[in-house]
């Protein structure tokens, strides 16, 4: 790395921006398990309905993955993401401006987390499109782990903030903050970040002949994007779908229900809540660089496919262990320090997703993560929905097991993913 910055750094800079832009993005969706209590009280929710906020959410972001990757591919991915910052802000405003007792209270914040949710889906597939223009093969595991940080950041930073606010406050003056946050943040992403190195007039033109030499080749070679039908048929894409799939049940376990589960069902209190449902975030924070890190070492030393794919499924397993032993543990304060150990384990996988996505789809990186992370998103609806239905049949213990189920199979789907693939043009 050191050696690499000999030529500029000015793609670091893109990564750091970008990590920042991926914590608010986190701030703003993950606020709404904070005050899940406090607005399932103020609008007489059920679990179940709760559930549907989450999944409103979730949909929206998961089903316009696709378009939102192939706005990034066309128009750019710092304007899409500039415009997705300033869309999300506002509608972080509106779901506290609704009054409890309007007639179809309960419409109005599905609609609001929904439009939220398609707002915030131009981030990823963008900034894997980023990525794909900025950073080299070889540096795109720990470029990937330091941009997925920020979500950790933002999950990790969402209790404490907004349950200061909410014990000082209320959670509506807490919502208020989060939009300011991010109005900020898209200012400051404007005048920070370019497409690519050729549009940003401080890097280098070593850093620009540095960047371009470490492109896979076939994005090299190709200014063209693959077609759609060719990218939604493509074999690779699809196990790469599946298996984020399965992370991102897992994930959203923690996005939406965790601090449920230790305030409601473990008894702890909102503050305790707040500081436990923390360390899942600060594990992700850690792990997600750190898994980035270790792929690209792995890649230079040992070859592409225990790099990439020797990381994630074998992540993925032990992600699917610590979350089995944690629903099993007595001590609440115990269990929480293993369940976050299972999100840790699990964001040592991210990297890999990411920086695959970007290979395998060079020009079209931004399409490939977004169907990959539409799967992921969908894998969240399905956690939000069925989580609270599973738990009311069959308990806590049952929803969480079937958790780990679904990671241990994404795990082993990483048999089948060719690392060396790479999408034609046409």
């Amino acid at each position: 790395m050191a050696a690499s910055n000999k030529v500029g750094r000015s793609r670091w800079v893109v990564v750091f921006a970008t990590f920042v832009i991926a914590a608010v993005s986190y701030l703003d969706r993950n606020n709404i398990a904070i005050a899940a209590s406090s607005i399932q009280q103020e609008f007489h929710l059920s679990n179940v309905q709760l559930g549907g906020v989450f999944s409103a959410f979730i949909l929206g972001y998961a089903l316009t993955q696709p378009i939102a990757g192939r706005v990034a591919d066309r128009i750019g991915a710092s304007h899409a993401i500039a415009a997705g910052i300033l869309w999300w802000s506002l509608f972080t405003t509106l779901l506290p401006a609704i009054p409890p007792t309007a007639a179809g209270a309960l419409g109005m914040i599905v609609a609001v987390r929904l439009l939220l949710g398609i707002g915030e889906a131009i981030i990823f597939p963008a900034s894997n499109r980023l990525i794909a223009s900025w950073i080299p093969s070889r540096e795109r595991g720990i470029a990937n782990g330091i941009i997925f940080a920020g979500v950790g950041l933002g999950g990790a930073a969402a209790p404490p903030l907004m349950t200061f606010i909410m014990i000082r406050h209320s959670w509506r003056d807490a919502f208020w903050v989060c939009a300011v946050v991010g109005a900020v943040a898209g200012v400051l992403w404007m005048l920070l970040v370019r497409n690519g190195p050729d549009e940003q007039k401080h890097t280098s033109a070593a850093e620009r002949e540095y960047i371009a030499a470490g492109m896979p080749q076939q994005a090299a070679k190709s200014v063209q994007s693959a077609r759609w039908l060719d990218v939604v048929l493509d074999r690779q894409v699809w196990l790469l779908t599946l298996s984020y799939f399965c992370y991102g049940y897992v994930a959203y376990i923690f996005f939406t229900w965790f601090f449920k589960y230790l305030s409601d069902v473990r008894g702890l209190n909102l503050q305790a809540s707040a500081i436990y449902t923390t360390l899942p975030f600060v594990a992700m924070t850690i792990a997600s660089p750190l898994g980035g890190w270790i792929s690209d070492k792995l890649l230079r030393l040992i070859g592409k496919r225990a790099a990439r794919c020797g990381v994630a499924g074998l992540s993925l397993l032990v992600a699917s262990v610590a979350v089995w032993i944690g629903t099993l543990v007595k001590d609440v304060r115990v269990a929480a320090v293993v369940l976050a150990g299972g999100a840790g384990a699990l964001y040592l996988a991210q990297s890999a997703f990411w920086a695959l996505s970007a290979d395998i789809g060079g020009n079209s990186a931004g399409l490939v993560s977004g169907i990959m992370n539409m799967g992921g998103q969908l894998g969240g609806v399905c956690t939000a929905a069925l989580t609270p239905v599973i738990a009311r049949s069959l308990g806590w213990t049952a929803s969480f097991s079937l958790t780990a189920a679904v990671c241990l199979v994404g795990g082993v789907i990483w048999i089948f993913v060719d690392p060396f693939h790479q999408l034609e043009t046409r």
